[in-house]
């Protein structure tokens, strides 16, 4: 079995980032990726900086930001400036944008905004000139040669944004949910288009460790339909069930954006028990580490843990998280 890299993923609140990262730094965790969706969440690089200040060795970064409410260039000086106050700790999460553009009334970028996007910003984050809308400009103060660039990470789902991240960024984290079959036709997408250009490959995954499985869904509910609507987005149907295809296609037609993220909104209560079994990570330690077992035999490098729902029972999630740390992180990080 290959090695895994585990994350976490959270909300950005004021006053419990900095807890959260020095929490999971303990058990472990290689990284922590902070969601970036203002309106829903406090300012994702104001909290980063105060994490990188409270913590030694984890990494850290927006899990993630977009080229639509900060211009490219910002978001590379942002992330630039996290690697240089945290001596080399960042890691720069891009995605087309969901709930921090549709909070402002806008709709995710297309693939080809993303792939110029993404091109421009690994021009800036070299100390090299990027061109956007026929400008051209770059950061002044980069590149510095005491410290490596920041690591570009794309979320993807659909086959077009996978080869636009196997094209430009370091790293593409899939967001397709837990199915092998699915992740297998994610991989075999990538490398396809990667052409031979190495890039390090992981996953989002929606996780509850309960001993009570009924509970555990509950507590991902939100958390899950955050992911799945997207799932099939563009995207054939290789590699799904029918129960997950259907699931996410209910999903899809009936969301909620005003109940993004939340356990008990309609959208997130309507998913079947079996869908949530497949989609996401739900159940006793012994069977999450057989099933992210399975899932590195598929080339997967990287975890991003997506705990609790927003709304979730806070205490409930956190016994969730302390139970993935010590019964199952310890069986698949070294």
């Amino acid at each position: 079995m290959r090695r895994i890299d585990f994350w976490m993923h959270t909300f950005a609140f004021p006053g419990r980032v900095v807890e959260r990262a020095r929490q999971v730094e303990d058990w472990g965790f290689a990284g922590l990726l902070v969601a970036d969706s203002q309106n829903l969440n406090a300012e994702v690089w104001v909290e980063l900086a105060l994490a990188g200040a409270a913590t030694e060795r984890l990494a850290l970064g927006p899990g993630v930001t977009n080229p639509a409410t900060r211009h490219p260039a910002v978001t590379a000086a942002a992330a630039a400036t996290l690697q240089a106050e945290t001596a080399g700790r960042a890691v720069l999460g891009l995605g087309r944008g969901d709930s921090a553009l549709t909070q402002i009334g806008q709709r995710p970028v297309s693939t080809a905004e993303l792939e110029r996007a993404l091109a421009a910003i690994q021009a800036y984050l070299r100390g090299e000139e990027a061109t956007l809308d026929g400008f051209t400009s770059r950061i002044a103060w980069l590149p510095d040669e005491r410290r490596r660039k920041v690591p570009v990470a794309v979320a993807a789902t659909g086959p077009h944004v996978i080869a636009a991240a196997a094209r430009h960024a370091e790293r593409i984290d899939f967001t397709v949910g837990a199915e092998p079959d699915r992740l297998r036709w994610a991989v075999a997408t990538a490398h396809d288009a990667a052409d031979g250009r190495p890039v390090s490959l992981g996953a989002y995954l929606n996780v509850a460790v309960h001993s009570e499985r009924a509970r555990g869904r509950d507590l991902v509910r939100g958390s899950t339909a955050i992911l799945a609507r997207f799932a099939t987005e563009g995207a054939p149907a290789t590699g799904l069930s029918d129960v997950t295809r259907s699931g996410i296609e209910r999903l899809a037609a009936g969301y909620d954006e005003s109940r993004h993220g939340q356990g008990d909104a309609p959208h997130a209560r309507q998913l079947e028990d079996d869908f949530i079994d497949r989609f996401a990570l739900v159940g006793p330690p012994e069977e999450v580490v057989e099933r992210l077992a399975g899932l590195s035999d598929l080339g997967i490098e990287r975890i991003v843990v997506v705990p609790g729902s927003l709304g979730a029972d806070p205490e409930a999630v956190e016994e969730t998280n302390l139970r993935f740390a010590e019964d199952v992180l310890p069986h698949l990080a070294d």
